[in-house]
């Protein structure tokens, strides 16, 4: 989701969606492909639609959808009824609990579930589940019932869900001193050079797209947040390398990003490019071979395995792990039985 702070209604009774300022180095575009590259989910059509209804505001005047966007410009996108995201509403959902006490509980999210509503996923979210589950859960500081942290929609994995004031704040505030302990494992494009190292680089989004994020370094630094990443190749498969990656700090999308900053997207990562074939040969059987290896892992492969916290109410340090989900072992295994067989 885009920055954006729940409003009030306006004294026309509109809400405010999405807010944006264009950034210094914009070129002129016009605004409803402008806004394709920030409204998650929106076809142009749809944005369009929204500028014709005097929805789409550019500094405080509602423009045409033909209007081009200049430097600074101050972009809002309102509607008539609140954000859906404000509407939480409880679904009987299939959540795999695997750990629950009076302050938290652990949840193995499967591929493919959205953790909050936002554009374009307004049902069916791990937050959908939990209210229909749990009475008055906490709020976090954008408030989402719950939430302590959240992985994406087609990572699958570990999160770990505050049921208490007292657990989200204790809980929040590991996280944000960086006292938790986070590993993922993840396939990705190439064989990396080192067995092990450290990925640091300043993380904020795409000047380009802003539905992707991106690394500043150097005299840009300031345009991103600090990130740090440690990878260790767990396995080397031909093309491809098993990596795990520990986070000492939590931006979005930062293994996806890190990644692709060092030269290896994550494997049939879409958002990131890592849905086309980026090593290999240039043989037909070896393109059939990764289409198959897509259509058996249909989202980039990334899976937070475990999560590790202190308890907020007794301090005990807890510990849990998850094993790899069938879509990406089975990826692993044809990768495996490939690169065996490049070698003989």
């Amino acid at each position: 989701m885009e920055d954006y702070t729940p409003q009030l209604p306006d004294e026309d009774n509109l809400y405010e969606h999405y807010s944006f300022t264009v950034d210094k180095g914009q070129t002129p575009l016009r605004i409803d492909k402008y806004l394709m590259n920030f409204v998650e989910n929106a076809t142009r059509n749809k944005i369009q639609a929204a500028a014709k209804n005097g929805s789409v505001f550019v500094n405080n005047m509602p423009v045409k959808s033909n209007y081009k966007v200049k430097p600074f410009d101050a972009i809002r996108v309102l509607f008539a009824h609140p954000p859906f995201e404000n509407l939480l509403v409880g679904e009987d959902l299939d959540i795999d609990v695997i750990y629950e006490d009076d302050e938290l509980l652990v949840v193995n999210k499967q591929a493919g579930m959205v953790v909050h509503p936002g554009h374009g996923n307004y049902s069916g979210t791990l937050i959908n589940g939990l209210i229909h589950r749990f009475d008055n859960l906490p709020n976090n500081s954008s408030e989402r019932p719950g939430l302590v942290h959240r992985i994406d929609k087609d990572t699958s994995g570990l999160l770990v869900v505050a049921k208490t004031e007292k657990a989200m704040t204790h809980l929040s505030l590991q996280f944000a001193e960086k006292t938790s302990e986070r590993e993922y494992v993840a396939i990705v494009w190439g064989n990396m050079e080192e067995d092990e190292g450290t990925i640091e680089g300043n993380i904020g989004r795409h000047p380009k797209n802003r539905l992707q994020n991106t690394v500043f370094i150097d005299d840009e630094a300031d345009k991103g947040k600090p990130a740090i990443t440690h990878y260790k190749v767990l396995e080397r498969l031909g093309y491809v390398t098993l990596v795990s990656c520990k986070l000492e700090t939590g931006r979005t999308h930062q293994i996806r990003v890190h990644m692709k900053h060092i030269g290896h997207t994550l494997f049939n990562d879409a958002r990131y490019g890592g849905e086309k074939i980026l090593k290999g040969t240039t043989f037909t059987k070896y393109k059939q071979f990764v289409e198959n290896c897509f259509k058996i892992l249909p989202r980039q492969a990334l899976h937070a395995k475990t999560l590790g916290f202190k308890h907020p109410k007794t301090g005990e340090f807890m510990s849990f792990d998850t094993p790899i989900p069938d879509d990406m072992q089975q990826c692993i295994e044809k990768w495996k039985a490939y690169s065996k067989h490049q070698e003989l």
